[in-house]
């Protein structure tokens, strides 16, 4: 038996990346994985692949910034699987721009996904969390949420929001049975970073699923102790400690 067998797990932004290698890497632990993203075929796509390895899966379209759909993703998945033990909130955008090109438009849409959709999520889940005395939240922030860089005023902005969040769930949820983690995720090997940054060298940049296996092992951790932050850096990273 695997590790999370007969447990449920959701992954935001699971249709590819490092979404995507942490719904294999949970399926290859026996969860029963609920892909979730924007793009259907993306999430369908990896939804079936577990599938055809044996596994258990089902896509699900969701607009994390989104409160009715969010009400709906947690009932519906309550519905289907029974409350949820995992909640990984990956989904994420960026908009890279100087200030003066940053538009409000786009400083929401980032906040929106990156910080309003794991609030929306972690407050729906939770309900069946604290009923059930257990349950795991991980919020996969960045080093984005430790340091800043120009022109990223509002993806910094949501990842250092993110990380307090985190921080104050997990003081307000531990009481509960209810463990939440925030995972400071450094550069990866994804298109999240190749496709805006196309002159990155990514020799310097970690794989996906290195990190979704390191973020596994922390569900591994006994029901007696909690790790509320994990910092995954690749190793070549050589403007972080």
């Amino acid at each position: 038996m695997g590790l999370l067998t007969h447990k449920a797990a959701a992954v935001t932004g699971g249709g590819r990346g490092l979404g995507a290698a942490l719904c294999y890497r949970l399926a290859q632990e026996g969860a029963l994985v609920a892909v979730v993203d924007m793009r259907a075929a993306l999430a369908e796509a990896v939804a079936r692949e577990i599938r055809a390895r044996g596994g258990e899966a089902q896509s699900y379209i969701l607009d994390v910034g989104d409160d009715m759909q969010v009400q709906r993703f947690a009932c519906d998945i309550a519905e289907r699987s029974g409350a949820l033990d995992v909640l990984i909130n990956n989904a994420g955008v960026d908009v890279t721009v100087p200030l003066d090109k940053l538009g409000i438009e786009d400083f929401d849409r980032v906040v929106r996904t990156n910080l309003r959709g794991p609030f929306l999520l972690s407050k729906a889940v939770v309900v069946q969390m604290r009923k059930r005395g257990r349950g795991h939240i991980i919020n996969i922030t960045s080093t984005a949420a430790k340091r800043a860089w120009a022109n990223a005023a509002a993806y910094h902005a949501s990842k250092w929001g993110l990380l307090g969040m985190s921080h104050a769930l997990h003081a307000e949820l531990r009481p509960y049975g209810i463990k939440v983690t925030a995972v400071v995720a450094g550069g990866m090997h994804t298109p999240f970073l190749l496709d805006r940054f196309p002159d990155i060298d990514p020799g310097v940049l970690q794989n996906p699923e290195d990190v979704a296996a390191a973020i596994v092992s922390v569900l591994a951790v006994g029901g007696s102790s909690v790790v509320p932050e994990l910092t995954v850096i690749p190793m070549r990273e050589s403007s972080w400690p």
